[in-house]
């Protein structure tokens, strides 16, 4: 199994489509990596040679700036959060309460964010 940015790919899936396992890849990104270090998108990843993944590999890691992944990412969201939840703006507190952050509509809607429905008893 191929252990790339301390995740590990599914052996069944195209190279492609594995390297958006790792949090911070998308397609886009996927196939520009893959296009630098010349591996072909088609290849499953149990088919991928050391060499391949050690290219891979030292690509996510050359290229810090660039390439953000997995727990430094992570961390970048979550200090950008707590940076706007510091400061007390409205975005700030909007993630503190857990409710949309951006605008949406929330009374009827948001029930991603805000969870399931809590019911009211009416009184007699």
């Amino acid at each position: 199994m191929a252990r790339i940015a301390g995740v590990d790919l599914p052996k069944n899936e195209r190279v492609e489509i594995g390297l958006t396992r790792i949090f911070g890849i998308g397609r886009p990104l996927s196939n520009k990596i893959l296009k630098e270090t010349k591996v072909n998108p088609d290849t499953r990843v149990k088919d991928l040679t050391d060499e391949n993944i050690v290219k891979i590999r030292s690509l996510l890691e050359r290229d810090y700036r660039d390439y953000k992944v997995e727990g430094d990412l992570r961390r970048e969201i979550s200090m950008n959060i707590k940076r706007l939840t510091d400061t007390g703006n409205y975005r700030g507190l909007r993630h503190l309460a857990h409710l949309p952050v951006r605008g949406q509509r929330t009374r009827t809607n948001a029930r991603t964010r805000k969870g399931p429905r809590k019911l009211i008893v009416k009184k007699k």
